[in-house]
This record gives structure tokens, C-alpha cells and sequence, in this order.
């Protein structure tokens, strides 16, 4: 009996991950250069004199027309010399602009604040958000922008972690199955979640939607602004899976701040739709039976077994190569035993505490 109910979750499992695997994909049509729209890249930084620099850096270094791009650096009250550095990094460069957030005048929370506030000085007809510890791709803007066809409304894309050992190879590994998963149900047509360090949308949709001011309080900025343009059932959000178009970010470095991370995006996604409850639920009950190998160890059970893991194998392969960094699924593994436990783990953490710890403040 448990072989016969773990075999139906596997199969679903397998139809979900196909049915993924379709939806990031697929292609979409793309404007001509010449039609390449007015973009405005935002980054909220607080104490981010560590990484601050590389990110300048790759922004820099961005391929888009000059009188076409201006990038708004708000700092978030850093108690750090982040201010310095980026004053010091954009004094030569007018496409650069550095914004101070107002510490009173204003109700939004963590990192919607920053955003709110560059957004509100930006004049791009398309708002690229990345976070200042990411390195951007010289043509991100180019690549993205160019989705921008009539209806569309939001347009994201991959994250990948700097890798340097097991720890940071898993979350990589991670970080791209969860877009994997994100991007495919949102080109089907059921946008659930994304990520907010490699997101874009129109300045004009967001302005229909009032702002960060007018929706509800989130510590998970990203998927409350997918949610709500979702919700108008008139625009398009779609992902893109190119190299041109990928992010890469710094890992968490302990795994305190890996659970903060974790918690923070589970606190935020209890607010998901129904057909991501039930992709979530359907994951949860797949990974719970998984980890019962040990009280049912029987040949169908392992060849179940086997056969999940091999689902999640080749789903990773073909998004991996299609972005260039295959080297990291030597630590497939390892991320395979922690995915199933934190998936497992992470609800009954949300269920009986909610609080989350970002960037030094608790929510």
C-alpha cells in the first residue's frame, strides 16, 4: 500500500516537472532593437560595503543605449561606509543617481521601502530590479528588454550563487530548481513567485497598482508585486531562460542566515495562490514519503526512489546547460538530501513562528 500511494505521487511529481520543463522553455517574441524601451535599474543597498563594488562594477559595464538607461542606487540607511563607495564609484558617471531613504516618511516595511522610493524618482518605462550583492551580465538589460511586446507586464529571469564549496553549491543548485519551478508555471500561464534579485516590470503597471504604498505590507516585495499583476488578468508575466539574462549573487554564508533567507521567502509564500498551494502540498507529501525509505525498504520503493531523484537530475541538466554552469551539479547530491529536508521541515517552522529577521531588522 505505501509503494502504491508513493507511486502516485511520483508520477505527478514527474507530469509537474515535464509540464515545467515546457514552460521555461518556451520562447516568446521580442521587439526590435530600435523599439528597445527606456529602462531604470533599481538597487536597494543597506551595509553592503562588501559586495557593493562588483556589483557597480558589472552595472558599469551594462550594453544599452545611454540616453535610453539611468541606474538609481538607494541607500537603505547603511551604517556602513556603502554610501561612500557608491558616491565615490558614480561621481564621474551621469547615468548614475544615489537616492537616501526618508527614515520617517513612510509605512512600507524591509525592502519594498528602498524600492518604493527609487521608483518613485526613476524615469524608465521598464523597472529592472537587481540587489547589491549580484553581478550582473553586460546584455541583462538588452535581453530582457527586448520582451517587451504588448500585454506584457513583467518579465524575469535565473539567479545563480557564486560557488565555492559544498554549502554554497547547494544553495546555487537551489536557487535554480526553485526558478525552474517558478518559470515554468509562470509561462504556462499561472505565475506563482519569483525572485527579486533578476525582475523587471512596466513603471506604468506598477503605477495602476498604486505602488508598494497600496498594496499589502510583505516581506517578500517580489512575489506580492508578481501576485497583484497576476491578479489583473490583462498583462502577461513570463521568464526567460537565456545566458545573456543571468544574475549571480553571493551565497548566505552560515547557515543561520540561510534559515533567515528560507523563512523569510516560506513567511511570504503562505500568501500563494491555490494552484501553488497545491504544487507546494504535492512536493511536501512527495518529499515526506521519499525520507520514509528506511521503515519500507523494498525494491519498488528504492526503484521510486531512484526514479525522483532522476526526474530532479534531468530537469537540472537542461536548465544548467542552457545557462552555462553545469560544473555545480557535482553537488546535486547534496542539495537532493537537503531539499528534501528543508521542504519538509520549513512548513511546521512557518506554522508555529512568523517572524523574520532581514538585513537586521525583525519583522
Amino acid at each position: 500500500m505505501p509503494e502504491i500511494i508513493y507511486l502516485i505521487f511520483v508520477s505527478g511529481y514527474f507530469i509537474l516537472s515535464y509540464l515545467f520543463l515546457i514552460g521555461v522553455k518556451k520562447k516568446f517574441n521580442k521587439i526590435e532593437e530600435n523599439e528597445l524601451p527606456s529602462v531604470s535599474v533599481i538597487i536597494a543597498a543597506r551595509n553592503e560595503e562588501k559586495n557593493i563594488r562588483n556589483c557597480l562594477n558589472s552595472l558599469a559595464e551594462l550594453d544599452y543605449p545611454n540616453d535610453k538607461l539611468e541606474i538609481i542606487l538607494v541607500n537603505d540607511e547603511s551604517t556602513d561606509n556603502t554610501e561612500e563607495i557608491i558616491k565615490n564609484f558614480i561621481a564621474d558617471k551621469p547615468n548614475f543617481f544615489l537616492i537616501n531613504v526618508d527614515k520617517t516618511n513612510s509605512k512600507l516595511i524591509g525592502k519594498s521601502k528602498p524600492l518604493a522610493e527609487g521608483i518613485k524618482n526613476s524615469n524608465g518605462e521598464i523597472i529592472f530590479i537587481t540587489d547589491a550583492d549580484c553581478v550582473v551580465q553586460k546584455d541583462w538589460i538588452k535581453s530582457l528588454a527586448s520582451f517587451y511586446t504588448k500585454n506584457v507586464a513583467m518579465v524575469n529571469s535565473f539567479t545563480n550563487q557564486k560557488v565555492d564549496g559544498i554549502f554554497s553549491g547547494i544553495q546555487a543548485i537551489d536557487f535554480i530548481y526553485l526558478l525552474f519551478v517558478a518559470g515554468g508555471i509562470a509561462n504556462l500561464g499561472k505565475p506563482v513567485s519569483c525572485i527579486g534579485n533578476n525582475i523587471s516590470f512596466r513603471k506604468s503597471v506598477y503605477d495602476e497598482l498604486g505602488g508598494f504604498e497600496n498594496l499589502e505590507q510583505s516581506v517578500t516585495e517580489d512575489f506580492l508585486l508578481l501576485n497583484e499583476i497576476r491578479k489583473l488578468k490583462k498583462y502577461k508575466v513570463i521568464f526567460v531562460l537565456n545566458k545573456e539574462s543571468l544574475v549571480t549573487t553571493e551565497p548566505c554564508k552560515s547557515f543561520k542566515e540561510l534559515f533567515n533567507q528560507k523563512k523569510r521567502w516560506a513567511v511570504g509564500g503562505t500568501k500563494t495562490p491555490f494552484h501553488g498551494m497545491l504544487i507546494i502540498g504535492w512536493a511536501f507529501v512527495t518529499n515526506f514519503l521519499t525520507i520514509l525509505i528506511p521503515l519500507f525498504f523494498s525494491p519498488v520503493y528504492l526503484y521510486l526512489f531512484s526514479f525522483k531523484l532522476l526526474i530532479d537530475l534531468f530537469a537540472l541538466i537542461m536548465i544548467h546547460k542552457e545557462l552555462g554552469i553545469t560544473k555545480q551539479l557535482k553537488y546535486f547530491l547534496a542539495f537532493f538530501i537537503y531539499q528534501l529536508l528543508y521542504v519538509i521541515i520549513l512548513p511546521f517552522v512557518v506554522l508555529f513562528n512568523r517572524k523574520v529577521n532581514w538585513k537586521g531588522r525583525k519583522y
